[in-house]
């Protein structure tokens, strides 16, 4: 018993599969520029929010009370210079979320003397699933806008060749 199958129109079928990824790639870029807002927003809102239960100290210039954050708690904010060095930049296609403070990495990672106080991190793992339901989304609603450009071309190329 043999089975035959015939492919028709294969061609047409691969051109608009590498016009559906060239038609992708712009909004899937803003998706992940978009994702990576959402990072610096969720890290930025964890270390200026939320109870912090770490020891409280005097600090001075000027003379204030700060209350540390523990270990495993996003770090304290105190004078918003950790918040304002964190940035999202793009570069060759990727999107990076980083923080330029010099003691990020020790906050993040913690020493041999300090435990760590992660703010990237937590905030990437919090945002993923809002990242691909925004990329899904994405996907979608350009593929909804190939098939009805594809069904409108379909219904002229009918009417043209009754004419």
């Amino acid at each position: 018993m043999d089975i035959k199958i015939n492919v028709k129109n294969l061609d047409k079928v691969l051109s608009q599969l590498s016009r559906l990824n060239k038609e992708l790639e712009k909004p899937f870029q803003e998706v992940v520029k978009g994702g990576g807002q959402l990072i610096r927003a969720e890290a930025v809102k964890s270390i200026q929010s939320g109870a912090k239960s770490g020891i409280v100290y005097e600090k001075y210039n000027p003379r204030r009370q700060h209350r540390a954050s523990a270990p495993g708690q996003a770090p304290a904010s105190d004078t918003g210079n950790l918040v304002s060095k964190i940035i999202v930049k793009k570069e060759a296609g990727e999107v990076k979320v980083q923080s330029n403070a010099d003691y990020s990495k020790y906050l993040e990672y913690g020493t041999s003397k300090m435990l760590a106080r992660p703010f990237l991190f937590p905030a990437s793992e919090k945002s993923t699933a809002k990242i691909i339901q925004a990329t899904f989304n994405k996907v979608v609603e350009v593929i909804k806008g190939l098939a009805k450009w594809a069904i409108m071309l379909q219904h002229y190329n009918k009417q043209f060749s009754m004419l």
